[in-house]
């Protein structure tokens, strides 16, 4: 493979981090990747091999659920009527909303959840359902540090998943929000 070293500081700054964080990350010293950097030292392969290493981790595994997340979370009550939820969905162009009292991860609302209320009592029979009655399992709950690519495998059976700080819930992950942090890596 062929390494450009003019790349490693364009890579650098794409990915806002210091010479010296790079250093660290690599195991060598600031003063060593400057020197790289500037063109007065022309390092050993293996050195550069490293580097180039260590910014492919950051730009494809760096990313975390704090980096991705919408926060505040948008949420609805167990005690809500249906049609108050819907047009919660309906303004934020949400497929889901987390049911959440007092902090408290009770259940989820989707689309399909909404749907099977109407088709078993009509649309004017579910405006006066309350989510507690129709909503599904809890969003799974993750921590601000969990990977894009664990973040990625849980999606593919949840609608989303509620970010998780030390008891406090501070985001929410949706696949649209890995779609478009995988289009603003680009």
């Amino acid at each position: 493979m062929f390494y450009e070293i003019e790349e490693i500081r364009r890579r650098r700054k794409k990915l806002g981090i210091t010479q010296k964080k790079l250093a660290e990350l690599v195991g060598v010293s600031q003063p060593l990747i400057a020197r790289i950097e500037s063109g007065d030292l022309d390092p050993k392969l293996s050195l550069v091999r490293r580097i180039f290493e260590v910014l492919g981790e950051l730009e494809g595994r760096g990313i975390n659920a704090r980096m991705i997340m919408t926060s505040p979370v948008i949420s609805v009550s167990p005690h809500d009527k249906i049609l108050n939820t819907v047009d919660i969905m309906r303004e934020n162009g949400f497929s889901q909303v987390p049911v959440i009292m007092e902090g408290t991860n009770l259940g989820c609302v989707t689309e399909s959840s909404i749907l099977r209320v109407m088709m078993t009592r009509g649309i004017d029979g579910a405006e006066e359902v309350r989510v507690k009655d129709i909503m599904d399992e809890p969003l799974p709950e993750i921590s601000p540090n969990e990977t894009l690519e664990n973040i990625s495998k849980m999606l593919i059976n949840n609608p989303a998943l509620l970010v998780v700080d030390s008891g406090k819930i501070v985001g929410i992950v949706t696949k649209h929000d890995v779609m478009r942090a995988m289009r603003e890596r680009r």
